[in-house]
C-alpha cells in the first residue's frame, strides 16, 4: 500500500487559539501513524496564495491520513482552528518506488 502526505497551507488568524489546536493535533496524527516531515519552516511562495503556516506529514496510506483527519480525536482539535485560522488541506498518495 503506497503512503500518503496530508499537505496544510495555514493562516493563522489567532495564534494562542491555533496554538492550542497544534498541541492536540500532533499527537492525534502520530496515533494514525502519521510523521511529520515539515511543519513551519523556511519556504519559498512561487505560485497561489501565500500562506506562512506549510505542514506536511507522512502517513501509511491516504487511508490512515482520512481516517485521522474524521476522527472525533482529530475533530476535537479542529474546533480551536476555525476562525482561528484560514486553511486548505489536501491528502495526496505517493509514487511507490
Amino acid at each position: 500500500m503506497a503512503t500518503a502526505l496530508w499537505i496544510a497551507h495555514v493562516e493563522v488568524i489567532d495564534a494562542e487559539a491555533y496554538g492550542k489546536y497544534a498541541v492536540l493535533a500532533g499527537p492525534v496524527l502520530a496515533s494514525f501513524g502519521g510523521k511529520f516531515l515539515a511543519r513551519s519552516g523556511r519556504y519559498v511562495q512561487l505560485e497561489g496564495n501565500d500562506r506562512a503556516r506549510n505542514v506536511v506529514a507522512r502517513f501509511p496510506s491516504v487511508e490512515a491520513a482520512v481516517e485521522c483527519y474524521h476522527s472525533d480525536a482529530y475533530q476535537a482539535a479542529l474546533l480551536h482552528a476555525k476562525g482561528a485560522s484560514h486553511r486548505d488541506l489536501v491528502v495526496v498518495e505517493e509514487l511507490g518506488e
